[in-house]
């Protein structure tokens, strides 16, 4: 496995970070809890941790000749950290669970670090197409819905 060199390094901890700031834009003119900085280092850290996991792969494999270090483990060990920082902007305020897409969007946001970390650009573009087209039809979706429920409410009652 050959080291990536610097310029490969920076291109994929830097598109991390344009990716995140995508989703995190949206994020912060909804005026949401976690939005365009938290967005960023969120995948900033997870492509971070994936290029220091396969660098500790490649250095493994080099001293004992079979890479004993397991990059899956760095992976799992990103996705619960983020879960937990997820967890974190979920909220319940009176009898509603709030901050959901925020969640999720962080988990995604990770995953496309992920992606970049590990050179998969095209998988990480894509990620942040479809999250944001999640995210700008989930809008109207939910207007649509609450319209609808509001309406048949009135009409029940």
């Amino acid at each position: 496995m050959q080291d990536p060199g610097v310029w490969t390094l920076l291109s994929r901890l830097g598109l991390a970070v344009v990716f995140g700031a995508a989703l995190g834009w949206d994020r912060e003119v909804r005026n949401k809890p976690a939005g365009l900085r938290t967005h960023m280092l969120v995948a900033l850290g997870a492509a971070g941790f994936t290029v220091l996991g396969l660098g500790l792969f490649r250095t493994m494999a080099e001293v004992d000749g079979a890479g004993s270090v397991d990059v899956m483990r760095v992976l799992q060990g990103i996705i619960g950290g983020v879960g937990f920082l997820g967890a974190g902007a979920i909220i319940q305020a009176r009898g509603e669970v709030m901050g959901m897409t925020t969640a999720a969007g962080i988990w995604v946001t990770a995953a496309i670090g992920i992606a970049c970390g590990l050179g998969e650009l095209v998988v990480a573009g894509l990620l942040t197409g479809a999250a944001m087209v999640v995210l700008t039809l989930a809008v109207g979706l939910d207007r649509l819905i609450e319209r609808r429920i509001r309406k048949q409410e009135a009409e029940d009652g």
